[in-house]
């Protein structure tokens, strides 16, 4: 069991557990309790329905084999009516949860198997926590400040602009990334004859892209050995853990699909929503050739940065596949013609 939850950053949140057996109702509410949630246990998946259109909750840990109706249900029944609870899945085995196409559109932020002992499973509500805190700041903010749209979207920009430093603070990789990732987007978009809102929407997608990442633990997150396919798979949720952070916040509206998308693939083996071709949002197209060549040519703990001629190979390479083919070929001619400025970019951080 961890010892160093901090009970500051658990107090007053609302988590509801819905599973059909008292056991794991009973088990759960000492932990939570415990670790200084406000706690709410249902057996009754159609109860948890009613009761969550009467009461506010946080965040709901839901299983899904359930009777009368399974956990998906549950979850599209309560997308009618809210949006915005944090919802994780709780399955037997992972083989029984349901499919990823289900997971993606009832906007479920993840899922755990059930084990008798709950370190991975605060691990996420601890992320979730923290992603739910940020979206209830940004709303107070958005409240504060709703009629002076300059104040606001300053008031936002510094606000995102912390939870990013946040981040880099954690990752010695990610400092200077996000910055150069939005000028090489904004770079990408000039050559091609963009239009000045789609510049600004690419410098703002470019900065909080890995903004998600907020909400990856931080054992996964510095860890330097290979990942496991379940913490890769943590890690694959920071695209929707950053949209969603961003979503209520008006300003950012046209900026999402780039945070969401940008490690969509061309050929449609990217995530999170394995989008192919032009079904992913163009200037998330943009934004994942700028994330990738600057992860190539960035210093890794696993490996130095690699030799341009190697970068310009790779981008050839996967070009139809990974990336956009006619972006591809705009950003390989900047790269062979106009170096000058990738070079001011790099020379900036």
């Amino acid at each position: 069991m961890r010892k160093n939850i901090n009970e500051n950053a658990s107090k007053g949140y609302k988590i509801i557990v819905v599973d059909d057996e008292i056991g794991i109702i009973d088990s759960l509410s000492i932990f939570l309790k415990r670790s200084g949630y406000e706690f709410t246990g249902v057996t009754n998946p159609l109860e948890a329905i009613e009761l969550v259109k009467q009461e506010h909750f946080d965040l709901m840990l839901l299983d899904f084999i359930m009777t009368p109706i399974h956990g998906d249900l549950v979850v599209e029944e309560i997308r009618k009516f809210n949006k915005e609870l944090y919802i994780l899945l709780l399955t037997g085995h992972k083989d029984l949860a349901p499919p990823l196409d289900t997971i993606k559109r009832l906007d479920i932020q993840g899922y755990c198997e059930k084990s008798d002992k709950f370190d991975q499973l605060l691990l996420l509500i601890e992320s979730g926590i923290k992603a739910i805190a940020q979206m209830k700041l940004i709303k107070e903010i958005n409240t504060e400040l709703k009629d002076t749209n300059d104040k606001l979207e300053k008031a936002y920009l510094e606000t995102i602009e912390t939870l990013r430093f946040t981040v880099e603070a954690k990752d010695t990789y990610t400092r200077g990334h996000s910055d150069r990732v939005s000028d090489y987007s904004v770079l990408i978009g000039k050559y091609l004859n963009l239009s000045e809102e789609d510049l600004h929407l690419l410098k703002i997608g470019g900065l909080f892209h890995d903004v998600g990442k907020i909400g990856v633990p931080d054992s996964i997150l510095l860890k330097n050995e290979k990942l496991t396919e379940d913490e890769y798979s943590e890690i694959k949720n920071h695209p929707t853990i950053g949209a969603h952070i961003l979503s209520n916040a008006t300003i950012f509206e046209k900026a999402i699909p780039i945070v969401k998308y940008h490690h969509e693939r061309y050929d449609g083996l990217g995530y999170p929503s394995k989008l192919v071709g032009e079904n992913i949002p163009y200037l998330a197209r943009i934004a994942s050739i700028a994330d990738t060549f600057d992860a190539m040519t960035s210093r890794r703990t696993y490996r130095d940065s690699l030799p341009l001629d190697v970068v310009k190979q790779e981008i050839e390479k996967n070009k139809g596949t990974q990336f956009d083919p006619n972006i591809a070929d705009v950003f390989l001619d900047i790269l062979n013609n106009h170096y000058n400025e990738i070079e001011e970019i790099r020379n900036k951080y």
